[in-house]
């Protein structure tokens, strides 16, 4: 059985070699993401944008976050997996934040991440009272879009940064093992990760966290939205995928597809 990095082993990583962290969905993906030595895999809420088409995170549940670990986790990846906490899975009452939260794990995830800061306290305080690792999530929290008004840059004014510097601390005070940090200027997300002990995972915050998290989608070029100015795009799997299937088009249709070779030969007693 493979062994899985841990909350702890992944806590114990601040200040060392970044953490590399990747969304994935799918078998394929879990697999894929552990061959290449990624050390978390987040099963994320992203999961309404990129592959369900939705043009944000509010339509996606506990149950379609549990479908995907259940399939990421079939791979037996070597990497954390940590499942999205959905918008209002963690909101209404500690007792049923716990209950969604194990849904999760038994789905297979190793922990839960959720979105907030002073506010959700309570709830990460009682998920990890139930021994249930968490992962918090700051800044640009996409499950607030429609109290920002969009997808918008936050941490720009003094204020904000100092609440964010204290709802880092009250996350970690509350037993989180890691933080992302999502969508500030990198000055703030240096001074995010020196203020806390815990790892500080960007996305979108500048290169002095201790990691980095990217959507599949968006790194693989494998999709019709636009990236975000922070996403590096390693491949254009747009292109290479649609000429795969011209390609396959055009077999069939000049019926060059199958070929001899593809073809499972003719019975003696038969030919």
């Amino acid at each position: 059985m493979t062994t899985q990095l841990t909350s702890p082993q992944i806590r114990a990583r601040k200040g060392a070699t970044p953490l590399v962290m990747v969304t994935a969905y799918d078998e394929p993906g879990g697999r894929l993401a552990s061959a290449a030595g990624v050390d978390i895999i987040l099963v994320g809420d992203s999961v309404g944008n990129v592959v369900m088409g939705h043009e944000n995170t509010l339509r996606v549940t506990v149950d379609d976050i549990a479908h995907h670990t259940a399939a990421v986790c079939a791979a037996q990846p070597s990497a954390h997996v940590v499942a999205d906490m959905p918008w209002m899975s963690y909101h209404v009452s500690r007792e049923e934040t716990v209950r969604n939260a194990a849904q999760l794990i038994r789905a297979g995830a190793q922990s839960v991440k959720l979105e907030g800061g002073s506010l959700r306290v309570p709830h990460i305080e009682a998920l990890v009272a139930a021994e249930i690792p968490v992962m918090g999530h700051l800044g640009l929290t996409p499950q607030s879009v429609l109290a920002f008004g969009g997808f918008k840059v936050q941490g720009k004014t003094k204020s904000a940064v100092d609440i964010l510097l204290s709802d880092a601390a009250a996350l970690e005070a509350a037993g989180v093992y890691a933080l992302v940090l999502e969508g500030v200027p990198a000055e703030v997300g240096r001074r995010v990760t020196e203020a806390v002990s815990v790892p500080v995972i960007g996305i979108g915050a500048g290169a002095a966290t201790d990691g980095q998290v990217l959507v599949w989608h968006d790194l693989l070029g494998l999709g019709s939205r636009t990236p975000p100015k922070f996403v590096r795009q390693y491949v254009d799997l747009n292109h290479v995928i649609t000429d795969a299937l011209t390609r396959y088009a055009a077999d069939v249709r000049s019926r060059t597809f199958p070929s001899n070779d593809e073809t499972y030969p003719t019975p003696p007693e038969l030919a």
